[in-house]
């Protein structure tokens, strides 16, 4: 059987015992992940440039009717979010060629996405590098629990696990919280030294600098009306992506021996098909997939990379519609090997499907 014969038998996800050669596969992803300097300064200027202009029409459109305002925070809170997805491919070493370009272009870019660049670093390796793992959950993605650990959990800990995966709180206070709060003091760190808590604090200050300059300039009103907006809409839209890319329904998750890098990594993300405007502004962090088996490929060449491996289109490819119903999945039924409802694991019928 080849590799495009077992993804069409099973209908778009790799069994484990399908002889396909996912070293290889990643061998030769890795061909595309030499940066180009003069191509990461014009994704940078396309993004910070069209920020800066939609940031001064907002602040011209406060005198006319804060609509207006909050209708522009929408692209504008898109580019924010194309910063961030800049500053991710920093965080692997991808954007430029030099590690010390990388760092420093990502940490300025933390200051606008209130994100310290090290600190987010560090979780975010190992996130990529536990991905689909049940024993390494816990730092730097989105708390999963099986559906006997949520039975084993009294009736606090049950309540708190949903309040945790309501909507609501998901992509709408939980944003707020790690962009606002949870980044500010890097409490969960106490144990790595100096180093989580310099990345911190140094971006705390810059992120004062600036924003007492943008108040100094156009006054605090303002500075909130036309800031507060811009950031609580990329953040959100920060998770749900994020969210997205592993909480599906036939995503993976295994433990122990079962457990493997390259398995994980392409059948535990999805290829989140976008329409192109939404692609150019999300980095094409949709096509996850491919970015989990290969890392270091700047996002700017992951369309030449699936071009090249095209039977890797199927795999795991979710529509803005098919995603919508990810919301619902909460619970990992190790018996039937997928993510399943609080309803279906109360009724038991999530392991007979």
């Amino acid at each position: 059987m080849t590799y495009s014969e077992a993804l069409s038998a099973s209908a778009g996800q790799i069994p484990v015992s399908a002889p396909c050669d996912l070293r290889g596969i990643a061998r030769h992803l890795a061909t595309f992940r030499q940066p180009s300097n003069l191509r990461g300064l014009f994704e940078i200027a396309v993004s910070v440039i069209p920020l800066a202009l939609l940031w001064l029409l907002m602040w011209r459109s406060l005198h006319i009717h804060y609509a207006m305002t909050l209708l522009l925070a929408l692209p504008a809170a898109g580019f924010l979010l194309r910063l961030f997805l800049i500053q991710h491919d920093c965080g692997h070493g991808a954007f430029f060629k030099g590690r010390r370009a990388n760092d420093w272009v990502g940490r300025c870019i933390g200051v606008l996405t209130l994100s310290p660049y090290n600190l987010w670093r560090r979780g975010h390796a190992t996130h990529h590098a536990g991905i689909g793992n049940l024993d390494r959950r816990g730092t730097g993605d989105v708390d999963t629990l099986t559906v006997y650990e949520f039975r084993e959990l009294g009736f606090w800990g049950q309540l708190r696990y949903r309040l945790y995966r309501n909507p609501a709180v998901m992509f709408g206070l939980g944003p707020a919280w790690l962009f606002f709060l949870r980044y500010r003091l890097p409490l969960g760190h106490m144990r790595e030294g100096w180093r989580p808590w310099a990345s911190a604090m140094g971006t705390n200050c810059a992120i004062a600098l600036v924003s007492t300059g943008l108040m100094l300039l156009v006054g605090l009103r303002a500075f909130v009306l036309i800031q507060l907006p811009i950031t609580l809409i990329a953040a959100s839209a920060g998770v749900w992506l994020f969210y997205v890319q592993h909480q599906f329904e036939q995503t993976h998750w295994s433990k122990g021996e079962d457990w493997a890098f390259h398995e994980a990594a392409l059948r535990g993300s999805s290829h989140y098909a976008l329409p192109g405007v939404l692609r150019w502004f999300t980095a094409n962090i949709g096509m996850h997939h491919i970015h989990h088996l290969c890392s270091n490929i700047p996002f700017y060449r992951l369309s030449a990379a699936l071009e090249a491996r095209p039977e890797l289109a199927a795999v795991n490819r979710l529509t803005v519609r098919q995603s919508l119903g990810s919301v619902r999945l909460v619970l990992w039924d190790e018996a039937a090997g997928r993510l399943i409802s609080f309803r279906e694991a109360r009724t038991g019928r999530g392991h007979q499907r």
